[in-house]
């Protein structure tokens, strides 16, 4: 009974309803779907995203140079998400035409974009996903392929580059966020879990190619994400001298940070395994699945919603798709015997959002959300669904 009167609850918000668990070809349609649509809508210039078709909220964003970072980091996802969903030697060349094309697009673009003349600091935003963009491509087999010399030359320029204007706007604290309110300085005093989060992964991404990164900012960034950890296993969403919950029903609670506890608890992890002392290990990342599997339904009722942190612990509708790929991330950091079953509640929750076309959105944002989110979902998909068997052998031995 009172599972149906919460799923009538959902579809009256226009939530999406959840449907039975996916199988493994159904999730691999959806892959092939999302794939098509990345393809089909990529730019001319190689970005994915624009800043036409703005929507109600979008007067707050209306310097062009934040539209300008939230392209160069929407493109950063897409080329994350074409490369994860790849099929190896088979994936069709039109794939890995995009991608090298949307490589391109930030090699020129990402470390290229300019603090707003404004209240925001969005650019931080094309620098985090350059970085995660570049560190990923770098690693990629097909850099080391002949004739890819000169893009791999160009992908490490970037990354160095991205490194070095991510230092600029660390904060005293140590970690990065996207607003100044008022401030004009040149070093930004906000400072976020979850986007320090975001970075840590990425500047272990950039330690792990040899490439220069700062050792005491690293330290730093992690002993920010660690002291935005909470007794619950939250993360506060701002960071500050003494972490706390707040209220009730504040964002700072369980239910108004289960994006936030994915990415998270995987940069700890992950620096854990990397030699900082951290805290996070197998339990916690379990507990932090169990909490966002468990109270979904608040992630549910955000989702697409037009006024961010208008819903239940101030959740806002771009939580969504975040906190799913860092729950893929976290997922494959489990023990073999425990992916299956998380990995098909995550596919269940993706796929449902799924339209027809392929696509993808969680937040109307001019013509960013659809991209983004079908990028997020991409790679969350490709990373947590087994490849298709390969056909049986009808030729016989004679």
């Amino acid at each position: 009974m009172i599972a149906s009167l919460l799923l009538a609850a959902l579809a009256q918000t226009g939530a999406p309803v959840p449907a039975a668990l996916p199988d493994a070809p159904a999730a691999r349609a959806g892959i092939d779907l999302a794939r098509s649509w990345l393809l089909e809508h990529q730019n001319p210039d190689g970005s994915w995203g624009h800043w036409r078709a703005p929507g109600a909220y979008d007067a707050d964003w209306s310097n062009l140079e934040t539209h300008l970072a939230f392209q160069a980091a929407t493109t950063g996802l897409a080329v994350i998400a074409l490369a994860d969903a790849a099929a190896g030697a088979d994936e069709p060349a039109a794939t890995w035409s995009a991608w090298e094309r949307g490589v391109d697009f930030l090699c020129q673009r990402a470390a290229a974009i300019k603090r707003p003349s404004d209240w925001d600091t969005d650019n931080v935003w094309a620098y985090s996903y350059g970085l995660a963009a570049m560190t990923a491509a770098a690693a990629h087999p097909r850099l080391a392929e002949p004739g890819q010399r000169e893009r791999r030359a160009a992908v490490e320029r970037t990354g160095h580059r991205l490194l070095e204007l991510l230092a600029d706007y660390q904060t005293p604290f140590g970690g990065w966020a996207y607003y100044a309110d008022e401030s004009l300085a040149r070093r930004p005093y906000w400072t976020t879990s979850f986007l320090t989060a975001v970075n840590v992964l990425g500047m272990l991404d950039a330690r792990a190619l040899g490439w220069p990164v700062d050792e005491a900012r690293l330290a730093r960034a992690v002993e920010v994400v660690k002291a935005s950890r909470l007794p619950s296993g939250a993360y506060v969403y701002t960071f500050g001298p003494f972490p706390r919950p707040g209220g009730l029903t504040d964002i700072n609670q369980v239910r108004g940070s289960l994006s936030r506890i994915q990415v998270c608890n995987l940069a700890l992890w992950r620096a854990g395994r990397a030699g900082f002392e951290t805290g996070v290990g197998r339990p916690e990342l379990e507990l932090g699945l169990r909490q966002f599997f468990g109270e979904h339904r608040f992630l549910d009722l955000a989702y697409q919603r037009p006024i961010p942190h208008e819903s239940w612990y101030s959740n806002s509708g771009y939580f969504y798709f975040f906190g799913h790929y860092y729950a893929a991330g976290v997922i494959e950091q489990l023990e073999p015997e425990a992916r299956p079953a998380q990995a098909a509640r995550l596919r269940q929750h993706l796929l449902k959002t799924q339209a027809a076309d392929g696509s993808m959105f969680d937040f109307a944002m001019n013509q960013h959300g659809r991209p983004y989110g079908v990028a997020f979902a991409l790679s969350a998909l490709a990373r947590t669904t087994p490849p298709a068997p390969p056909p049986p052998d009808r030729g016989g031995s004679r």
